[in-house]
């Protein structure tokens, strides 16, 4: 961030909105992580890629969807794409830790600037590279012969239902990368994310798991999305009807948003409460 930057905003914030200069801050560091994207292009890729070979792996390798009544590739994309939302914290949990072991934050937060703008801004960056991964993947579903059946505006609340998990998802890690505190440990806490996203509906219905395992998977918030997307989709596999559909909505909703609601104030608070 430059000199010039900082003074400004060390003037107006005196003068101006507390909440325009949040924005102004947060976007500032939006641009900062945006800018990395160009410095490290291989882990982009990779970023994209392989949530893009886990489609394709289960779609023709793996395949048969145990439970799964029709076409397998129509229950399991929208699956997929629940995953993905999942797949790629660890990059942005190492960001966080790598920063905090090099000083960045500190610097940052020494600076005239919103508290919590540095946090913002790194979960905005994630969550347009989020929306970029979910672009591609959406494209490579189509190509192999998956379909949605009903309208835009389902599709658009579909992919709306998607993001709002990736948000809940990217501020459970930034919190857990922080408690963390070294690039080491959030190796560690990111083996968390494979049992959390196989465990839900994704891939396989729980009908054809035991009762006490299925019980545990329908109250995955992951399956609560993959559930809700099937049925914006018009895919197989979200049962039940209408009612069930709309019950599966108002959960994909609720989770993200009640873990966003804790644990966004709690990053936020570990943040402030960082040593300068």
């Amino acid at each position: 961030m430059s000199a010039t930057h900082t003074h400004s905003a060390g003037t107006a914030h005196g003068t101006g909105s507390k909440l325009s200069w949040a924005v102004t801050d947060s976007w500032t560091m939006t641009r900062r992580e945006l800018a990395h994207w160009a410095r490290r292009p291989v882990q982009v890729a990779v970023g994209l890629v392989f949530p893009v070979m886990m489609l394709l792996m289960f779609s023709y390798l793996i395949g048969g969807g145990r439970g799964v009544e029709g076409d397998f590739k129509a229950y399991l994309v929208p699956g997929m794409l629940t995953m993905t939302m999942a797949f790629g914290l660890e990059a942005t949990m190492l960001s966080v830790t790598q920063d905090l072991g090099k000083g960045v934050i500190d610097r940052f937060r020494s600076m005239p600037m919103t508290s919590g703008a540095v946090l913002v801004g790194r979960s905005v960056a994630d969550m347009l590279e989020s929306a970029v991964g979910l672009t591609v993947m959406i494209a490579v579903g189509y190509a192999i012969g998956w379909r949605w059946h009903e309208g835009f505006a389902s599709f658009l609340g579909a992919v709306g239902l998607l993001l709002l998990l990736r948000l809940a998802m990217l501020w459970i890690g930034i919190h857990l990368a922080m408690v963390a505190g070294r690039p080491e440990l959030v190796q560690a806490v990111q083996i968390l994310v494979w049992p959390v996203s196989f465990l839900s509906n994704a891939i396989a219905s729980p009908a054809s798991m035991p009762s006490w395992l299925g019980a545990i998977v329908e109250w995955n918030p992951m399956s609560a999305t993959a559930t809700a997307v099937r049925g914006l989709f018009g895919n197989p596999g979200a049962g039940g009807g209408s009612w069930a559909t709309a019950h599966a909505e108002l959960l994909a909703v609720a989770w993200p948003v009640a873990l966003t609601a804790v644990f966004f104030p709690l990053a936020v608070k570990r943040f402030r409460g960082l040593s300068r």
